[in-house]
């Protein structure tokens, strides 16, 4: 009467034969359609999925919650857009392609040929945008995939060039000199929330204390650390806490100034023969590790103020290099010090460094140490393990360099943006505590990279006069251009098309040229609730499905990137939120609660899950897990 059931199912196997079943009858395409008549809107912005590789776990469990709210809703009777999006556009990209053409740096691409690079970068995307799409659906993960979009689209980028102007007109945009953290292998600067966000490792660096001798006061000295001793080659000043404790010791014919909560630092025994405030040091003039340097020439070195010294690391003296640190120029603007800045884009010693120059900051330590034994100023190295910035694209330890590059201005828009946000529902509760404290300390937002593919910054700067216009529109490009219009039509918006355009600068009529910078990649991603639905067209769409009823990322990382960018543009924009609720989860660790990487070899790639265990049974996982709490997975935490 009954078929014989097996108690040795094949559960992937029977998910690809539904699946097979829902295509073959259009279950999906009828499912999205079922309330196309209806009066009742629930607008979803989908955060785009980086099309730059296929598929892990930890994204088929994002995509696993935005299905599941979705059909939710389409059971509700609302009308829904189901529009995915693929963020493919920035260094992500470019890194990758270097990879496959085993390019080891800029010059490579540019000895290639930055177009046909770029071409490249396209084609890589839309591979795994393929590749994505399929992997969703065999999530069964029911979006309209023919209706995606994708951040390097045309569209996409001219919004941009619109926000872009309305900051100009806004007086937010501004070209400024700051040290930032810079990536020698990609030639690039990051922005402060891909450092925050995910941009450290443990690493073990040496430890160095050095003596300044104190000029006019025999055998005395300041005794500082550094972990970073390419820097001591613009060292200009040495700060000390005013109202901290100092000590002089004796050791041997040596006298030394440090904290006094520090002394332990010192090798061998040692006489503390006199105590003072860090003031009392204030002024003193020493002699430079390095003053012998052309690049040293004029400096004179003093002792400075300065109440973020610490009293628990290194001596309680802190080396400042106002070029070679991003605190140190601060504090260097504040007291009118000397810049010296010693490296170029990738990362090697620029001429006025003597046997340095042309030598990687990587290689010269050994140097370094040999020059401070000979001056007799060398005091001891030591070990030192802490978190220090790497590049979170190819994972090359940064340095800060010196540059100049293009800002928002964040103070005008800071306490709109804080009202905007805690007019939002934040779930879990936490994230609008922590939304606003990025926002209260974040600084202006940088959204210039020196590299090659991705949003051309419609920046013409003239060289004549200094003045810079914002071109808002493929439009106003047209209008404007005096030359390379013809080369340019037909073509995306990417470098090198769009260089080939020159304008006539409005201040003093100079043919002026575009910046050759692209833009920060969290630009593309911000700006797809306006994009998406014609926004800069005035269309009818925008109005209908703006703001977002629900948006959904983990929380971890996009606080400071997708969820801060979007709130930024809309602020801009309309001085409205983008999105009325955002859904959070946090962090996908391997079954014994580490973190995964490749490089770990514990990560999981969906494919591989979905073979070994099915997708019902990733989806169960993923769905009964407290989205606040990390979720430790591998294909065995079903059985």
């Amino acid at each position: 009467m009954f078929e014989a059931v097996t108690s040795r199912q094949d559960f992937p196997k029977l998910e690809e034969d539904m699946l097979s079943w829902w295509d073959e009858n259009n279950i999906p395409r009828k499912y999205r359609e079922r309330n196309e008549n209806s009066d009742k809107r629930w607008s979803f912005i989908d955060g785009p999925i980086t099309a730059n590789n296929p598929m892990g776990v930890h994204h088929a469990w994002g995509r696993s919650y935005k299905d599941l709210f979705l059909r939710f809703r389409n059971m509700q009777g609302y009308k829904q857009r189901f529009q995915n999006g693929f963020d493919g556009q920035g260094l992500w990209i470019e890194v990758e392609v270097e990879k496959e053409l085993g390019f080891k740096s800029k010059l490579d691409i540019e000895a290639y040929g930055v177009g046909d690079f770029v071409e490249l970068c396209k084609q890589r995307v839309d591979r795994f945008a393929d590749i994505i799409s399929e992997q969703s659906k065999r999530l069964a993960m029911w979006m309209d995939w023919d209706d995606s979009y994708h951040t390097k689209s045309d569209e996409n980028n001219y919004t941009i060039w619109h926000f872009l102007k309305v900051c100009l007109e806004k007086g937010l945009l501004y070209e400024g000199t700051d040290v930032m953290p810079w990536c020698p292998r990609c030639s690039s600067g990051l922005s402060e929330h891909e450092i925050v966000t995910e941009g450290y490792r443990e690493i073990v660096h040496p430890g160095l204390f050095v003596k300044f001798p104190i000029l006019d006061r025999a055998n005395e000295s300041l005794l500082i650390w550094t972990t970073t001793p390419w820097t001591l080659t613009s060292n200009v000043a040495a700060s000390v806490h005013p109202e901290l404790m100092y000590v002089k010791v004796r050791q041997g014919e040596d006298k030394i100034y440090l904290a006094k909560s520090l002394v332990s630092v010192l090798q061998g025994e040692h006489e503390i023969l006199e105590e003072m405030t860090g003031d009392a040091l204030v002024g003193l003039r020493y002699s430079g590790p390095f003053d012998e340097l052309e690049a040293q020439q004029g400096v004179e070195h003093r002792v400075i103020p300065w109440k973020e010294v610490a009293e628990n690391e290194g001596t309680g003296i802190v080396h400042t290099a106002p070029g070679a640190g991003k605190e140190d120029f601060a504090l260097g603007k504040e007291m009118d010090l000397a810049v010296i800045a010693p490296l170029d884009q990738f990362g090697v010693f620029i001429d006025g460094f003597g046997p340095l120059t042309g030598k990687s900051v990587f290689d010269v330590n050994e140097e370094i140490y040999d020059s401070l034994k000979s001056k007799g100023v060398f005091y001891n190295l030591e070990r030192y393990t802490h978190r220090y910035p790497v590049c979170w694209r190819c994972g090359a330890e940064l340095v800060f360099r010196l540059v100049d590059e293009w800002f928002i201005s964040m103070d005008p828009i800071r306490e709109s943006l804080k009202k905007i946000t805690e007019s939002i529902r934040w779930i879990p509760e936490f994230g609008m505590r922590r939304e606003l404290d990025w926002l209260d300390n974040m600084d202006d937002w940088m959204i210039s990279k020196k590299r090659y593919y991705g949003l051309a910054l419609p920046i013409f700067k003239c060289e004549n006069c200094g003045h810079f216009d914002v071109m808002g529109s493929e439009d106003e490009l047209h209008e404007r251009a005096v030359e390379g219009w013809d080369e340019f039509e037909g073509h995306s918006p990417h470098r090198p098309w769009v260089d080939t355009v020159k304008i006539t600068c409005s201040e003093c009529g100079s043919k002026v040229s575009r910046i050759l910078e692209v833009g920060n990649p969290w630009l593309d991603a911000g700006i797809v609730p306006f994009s998406t639905l014609g926004y800069r067209h005035g269309s009818d769409a925008w109005k209908e499905w703006f703001p977002a009823n629900w948006i959904s990322e983990s929380f971890p990382g996009q606080f400071r990137n997708w969820f801060y960018s979007l709130l930024t543009m809309s602020t801009v924009l309309e001085n409205t939120e983008p999105f009325r609720a955002v859904f959070s989860y946090a962090m996908m660790r391997d079954d014994q609660g580490d973190e995964m990487h490749k490089s770990k070899g514990n990560a999981i790639w969906f494919e591989d899950a979905a073979e070994r265990m099915g997708v019902d049974s990733m989806r169960w996982v993923y769905i009964r897990q407290r989205p606040e709490a990390n979720l430790n997975f591998g294909v065995g935490v079903a059985d």
